[in-house]
Order: structure tokens, then sequence, then C-alpha cells
């Protein structure tokens, strides 16, 4: 293992020649939910469950792995070292945070980047991964001091891509402006939320992205659950762990999208997808390949979860099958006039 200091040798791990993806865009396997039993947010620990999902993603083309620090505590990192990602071809991209995780304090100040991303590292049993990303802003700390230690990290072969999450737009373009200033490694990809619920990006963001050649990678694409058949107002029982749940760390998706604008939105939307013989699911994320901003050509990738392969097989094939009709584009469209006064902003 080699220690962050040091400059890291290239190796034989490369991504897999997989299947040619049949999608519009690229889709990358989210992992916040795998991990160690009874960590929080962990709903999948068993390596043959969610090896049978990365068996999925290959068979669909697809080979990216989104990870981070603080998920489960840092056991989803050591879950998929359990799940040996190098010689399955993977390519995984993890995120540290300028949070607190459980007793560890993170920040991005010089000092603090290093010694985080190699825990990063040691977890996943690797020496580098393909993307770095700052998961959230760290407004304690100047960004010229964080971008240079990532410049450094870059230099010395820890990761291929940068990454940013959760970063205003008038952040993104200040750390593009300092990156090219200084000739630092700019960021290839912003990850943030994004579906046909939440469009606020569309307006301010994805201009700066274009602008600055910066690739779009959305999650939560189905509003965190509210854009399938689960959820509807006389709702009272929920999933143990899910993302609903008022007595789970993950119920904050409640005060997101549980309120009568977001209800009033899917009774527009549903019964014209049942018209059309298909699930919201289905058409929540064809609205995503098909009629969002989102564009392949400009690498941009859909983040998805998921518990079982099952579960993720369905959603790789909704995301492959073509357009939606015109009267549910339209229905889409007035769904979200409906919703936009209401949602949270996009930046932490």
């Amino acid at each position: 293992m080699a220690t962050i200091t040091e400059t890291v040798a290239p190796t034989k791990m490369e991504v897999s020649e997989a299947p040619r993806a049949k999608s519009t865009l690229k889709v990358v396997l989210g992992t916040m939910n795998l991990g160690r039993e009874g960590a929080p947010l962990v709903r999948v620990h068993d390596p043959a469950v969610s090896g049978a999902m990365l068996d999925t993603l290959q068979k669909h083309g697809h080979c990216e792995v989104d990870t981070a620090r603080i998920y489960g505590f840092g056991s989803t990192e050591e879950h998929l070292a359990q799940l040996k990602w190098q010689d399955r071809g993977i390519a995984v991209g993890t995120k540290l945070t300028a949070k607190k995780v459980g007793p560890k304090e993170y920040s991005h100040k010089k000092d603090f980047l290093k010694p985080g991303l190699s825990e990063s590292l040691k977890a996943l049993g690797s020496e580098k991964v393909d993307t770095f990303y700052l998961h959230t802003p760290d407004h304690n700390t100047p960004y010229a001091e964080t971008l240079e230690a990532v410049n450094e990290l870059y230099k010395a072969g820890y990761f291929k891509k940068f990454g940013i999450c959760n970063y205003a737009a008038w952040e993104v373009a200040q750390i593009c402006e300092l990156c090219n200033a200084n000739g630092w490694k700019k960021p290839d990809i912003y990850q943030g939320a994004y579906s046909a619920l939440q469009r606020n990006i569309e307006t301010e963001l994805f201009p700066c992205l274009r602008y600055y050649g910066i690739s779009f990678y959305s999650f939560s694409p189905l509003a965190g659950g509210m854009l399938t058949d689960r959820y509807g107002r006389d709702t009272s029982k929920y999933e143990g762990g899910s993302r609903f749940d008022p007595n789970n760390a993950r119920g904050f998706y409640r005060k997101l999208y549980w309120n009568e604008p977001t209800f009033a939105a899917l009774d527009i939307i549903r019964p014209l997808a049942q018209k059309h013989g298909m699930t919201t699911t289905e058409a929540a994320l064809r609205w995503t390949s098909h009629h969002s901003a989102m564009k392949g050509d400009k690498g941009d990738a859909v983040v998805i979860g998921s518990s079982s392969a099952e579960q993720l097989e369905g959603n790789l094939s909704n995301l492959e099958k073509g357009p939606l009709p015109e009267d549910l584009v339209q229905a889409f469209e007035e769904a979200w006039s409906l919703v936009k006064v209401n949602t949270a902003t996009y930046f932490a």
C-alpha cells in the first residue's frame, strides 16, 4: 500500500472491456446503502447480493461505481474491497466530506485532505481511484488551499478525474477560474441531485458546467423514490430504513418531497404513465434519458442505487428504452410547474 506522500506507479487496473451500453447516458452504481450491517443507511451487507449487482451493471455495458468516505462510516468502501472491484474492471469514484463522520472530523484543509484520501484508499484496498470528489463545500477553508492540495494528489497519480458535489454555480465558476489561473487540475465532473421533480439546476448550474466543460452526474433521479408507485398521500407504513421512514436518518427526504404540490404533480404523471402501459419509475427514467438537460456526448451520467440485482436490472432496462410520448413529456412539464417554487436548493 503506497503512502499518500509517494507517487503511485502505473498499474494494470483499467476499466473492463464491457459490452457496449445501450442507454443514451452512462450509468453509475451508487453504493450509499452497501456496507456493514447496522451502519447508518446501510441496507445491503451480503457480498453475494452486491456482487450480483456489479455483474448486472457490467452486463449492461457500465463499469463505474460511486462511493464516499462518509457512507456506512467507512464500511461501504471496505465492502467494495471485499468484492475485489479491481479484478472486475470496475472504476471507482470516492468522495471526501468536510463534516464529522461518526467520531472522526474531516475538512478540506491541506493537512486533512491527504489523510482523508489515504483512508479511502486503504479501505478500498487500492493505490488509486478513478475519480476523487470533494463531497460538500468546506466554507471554513480557502478554495485555493484545497485546490492546490487536490492538484498535488492528482499529479502524484492517486486519481484520474477530479469531481465536486453540491456546490453553487458561482462556487463552481470560482473554483474553475482559480484552477485555470494557477495551472491546477480543474474539475471534470459535478455530481448533484436532479430529477423530473428537482430541476432548479437547469437555469444556472447547467450553463456554468457547459461553459467550463464539466460533465454532470445526477443522483436521486427518482426523487428519493417519489417517482415510483410506492407512495401516496395516504401512505402510513414505511419500510424500515427507507428514504421516507421518519425514524431513519434517510427520512430527510420527507422534508424535500412529502408535500401537497408533489402529490399533485404525481397525480398528473401517474395516470398518463399508466395509460401508456408503464410504471412511474419507467417514465421518470426515460424522461431523464431523453428529455432532461443531460447529454451523453457531454459525458453526463445517472447515478442509481439499488437493493438487489433484480431492481437494478429493471432500472437499467428502463434507461435503455426510447423517448416518451409527447403527452407524457408535457405532463412532466406541468408537474414541474407545480413543484418548482417548493424545490430545495441544489447546493449545500
